[in-house]
């Protein structure tokens, strides 16, 4: 997304709890609440093991700003910091869902 907010993995896994566990009937308020819930795990537990859900905060840039982004791409950010985020994220996501 290119802004530096939330981090992409966890939109992600919030997707992916969405689909397991949100509202797949309109008006299904109950599933929503839950859904709900879980994403609110989600986001604290993914803070709690990384420092935050923001990625401006994870790769200590500012994505927004393209002089930033590319400091990103030369200093090997995309590559070596964001994988483990992807990984906490899955994992999380995952144990949720079983």
């Amino acid at each position: 997304m290119r802004k530096g907010e939330v981090c992409g993995a966890c939109t992600g896994a919030l997707m992916a709890l969405g689909m397991k566990f949100g509202m797949s009937e309109v008006g299904d308020f109950e599933k929503q609440q839950t859904a709900d819930e879980y994403a609110k795990r989600f986001m604290t537990e993914f803070a709690a093991q990384n420092g935050s859900y923001l990625c401006r905060e994870l790769l200590k840039v500012n994505l927004a700003n393209e002089e930033e982004r590319q400091y990103a791409r030369e200093h090997g950010l995309f590559a070596t910091v964001c994988p483990k985020l992807i990984e906490s994220a899955v994992l999380l996501a995952e144990a949720y869902i079983r």
